[in-house]
């Protein structure tokens, strides 16, 4: 039970979380330069993993940790100018999120063969939450997006 409204009050913040930066970006930064704010954005949050191994003394999940950030870069760097990129970085984020936390409940720090890093309590549930969200707004907002760099590019 205690688990259950912890998880329930992480999911909340994140939700939380999400909505803040959806009204603080969409208010202060121009639209040809959102997509480019959270794809910069998606590297510091994929690269908490490696704080994370670091913190936990993680030594065996640093392989698996860093070849993870460095694809989540990959995928921020190419959602600046790509918005449906930029959803995909964040949708398969949110499912690493995922999968850090099942296996943190489940006890096993080994997932796809290697292993991961241990994350604090309900890390997990509060982030990916925060990715599909703005995951979700991506999508909302791509149009927006596209429709200022072509404005731009006519001018």
């Amino acid at each position: 039970m205690a688990l259950a409204i912890i998880m329930s009050l992480y999911v909340s913040i994140g939700a939380l979380a999400a909505v803040g930066s959806m009204y603080l970006t969409h208010r202060s930064v121009p639209a040809r330069f959102e997509a480019a704010v959270y794809g910069v954005f998606l590297i510091p949050i994929a690269a908490f993993y490696l704080a994370f191994a670091s913190h936990f003394g993680d030594e065996a999940a640093w392989n698996l940790e860093t070849v993870a950030v460095v694809g989540f870069a990959v995928l921020g760097c190419l959602g600046t100018r790509l918005p449906v990129v930029l959803v995909v970085g964040y949708v398969l984020h949110g499912a690493w999120d995922v999968l850090h936390e099942i296996h943190a409940h489940v006890g096993s720090d080994v997932f796809l063969g290697r292993q991961s890093t241990q994350i604090p309590l309900a890390y997990g549930a509060f982030c990916a939450t925060y990715d599909w969200a703005m995951a979700v707004y991506f999508l909302y907002r791509r149009g927006a997006w596209v429709a200022a760099w072509a404005s731009r590019v006519r001018q």
